[in-house]
């Protein structure tokens, strides 16, 4: 199976129960981590966002409380954005089923694109940066919110045992879903060993890139500016 059809079938699979299991395995401190991407990347009332694989809609629902009006999202898999819509009454009509590498959208139709936790799920990453470059305004920015292999030996010791031990227990037994949560652990250490998102950024045509570690260095928040 490509990789494609693999992260959609894992997210439509695991839909209904994605939004309990990312605040419970994190202790609910994603709500944070996005709320600070979100402060960083300086979003207001004028930004005109779209929130690429959106998933269930935790971010752009929490760009909406930082006073973003013009909220826009893409994501693979329709089960979960289905779960959006239920979620947030405003996103009927703005959210579109649609590949990051195949984004529907104009040039320079946005001010700001995040992702959260979907970087790695792409399955061509570099032709995806190409398309946030073309989508996105003169100076706007992207921003991207997602795990990676902390720097201290002892809290990456740590992180490692509960990334590949705990979290894909806990979600296989409450998602019943093998394959979604093996997936998981698979994807960030594939993608920390083999993805420099600095560089990659660069390479597609973005000026200025800064990286900021929130909690411990387990999650970093990288902003590209175009």
């Amino acid at each position: 199976m490509d990789k494609k059809s693999q992260v959609k079938r894992i997210f439509d699979s695991i839909s209904y129960r994605y939004d309990f299991l990312n605040h419970f395995l994190s202790g609910g401190v994603d709500l944070y981590w996005r709320k600070k991407a979100l402060r960083l990347s300086e979003v207001d009332k004028h930004s005109i966002l779209l929130d690429a694989a959106c998933g269930t809609g935790d971010f752009g629902i929490a760009a909406k409380k930082l006073g973003v009006e013009k909220i826009f999202g893409v994501d693979l898999s329709l089960n979960m954005l289905k779960l959006f819509n239920n979620k947030a009454a405003w996103s009927r009509g703005n959210i579109t089923q649609s590949t990051a590498e195949l984004i529907p959208f104009k040039k320079e139709t946005f001010s700001n694109i995040i992702v959260a936790f979907g970087v790695r799920n792409f399955y061509d990453i570099p032709k995806a940066f190409l398309q946030f470059n073309e989508i996105l305004q003169p100076r706007g920015k992207v921003t991207v919110l997602e795990f990676r292999m902390p720097k201290k030996s002892f809290i990456r010791s740590l992180y490692s045992f509960y990334f590949n031990r705990i979290l894909p227990f806990i979600g296989r037994v409450v998602s019943k879903d093998k394959e979604a949560y093996n997936y998981l652990p698979e994807s960030v250490n594939e993608f920390d060993q083999n993805i420099d998102l600095p560089e990659l950024f660069r390479n597609t045509g973005f000026r200025k890139v800064e990286i900021y570690s929130l909690t411990f260095g387990i999650v970093q928040v990288v902003i590209a500016e175009k």
